[in-house]
């Protein structure tokens, strides 16, 4: 016989946005970074790729997008905090680029240094049947432990 013996994690990164598995992500994240009392980083980045030329020339275009973001990371951070999650312990993180999994494996898992990364499926409409390409690609290239969550399609039942 063996001793079951749950791991705890000390620093627990999810990726955010708007997608039902990225909320589900959170929800378990939060839960359990109050159950292990880590520390939690709430990530979203801002995807440089679907912003066309002149609305990255235009500074009012991005300035507003970028705080766009951050308000809805505040959001996240405020629903952590009103879950019991002590506030010292939240780090929001907004960053950008064209490839969102490369810039949280590639520069916002190096930075913060989680011992767990929980992230959605999918974060774009699509087929529910797999884990999407973001998603495993964090798999694949983050050098941690990955907790990917999916959620049911409502459509489908």
């Amino acid at each position: 016989m063996f001793e079951i013996k749950p791991k705890r994690f000390h620093r627990i990164l999810v990726g955010v946005d708007d997608a039902p598995d990225a909320r589900a992500a959170f929800s378990y994240a939060v839960d359990k970074a109050k159950r292990d009392g880590s520390e939690l980083g709430i990530v979203s980045i801002y995807e440089t790729s679907e912003v066309n030329v002149y609305q990255i020339l235009d500074r009012d275009f991005t300035h507003s997008s970028r705080d766009e973001m951050e308000n809805r990371i505040d959001q996240y951070t405020q629903a952590a905090i009103d879950y019991g999650i002590d506030p010292k312990k939240i780090t929001a993180i907004v960053d950008q680029g064209e490839r969102p999994a490369e810039r949280i494996c590639n520069h916002v898992i190096p930075e913060y240094e989680p011992d767990l990364l929980i992230i959605g499926s999918i974060g774009k409409k699509g087929s529910r049947k797999t884990v999407g390409s973001q998603a495993s690609y964090m798999v694949k290239h983050s050098g941690t432990s990955v907790f990917v969550i999916q959620t049911a399609d409502e459509s489908q039942k």
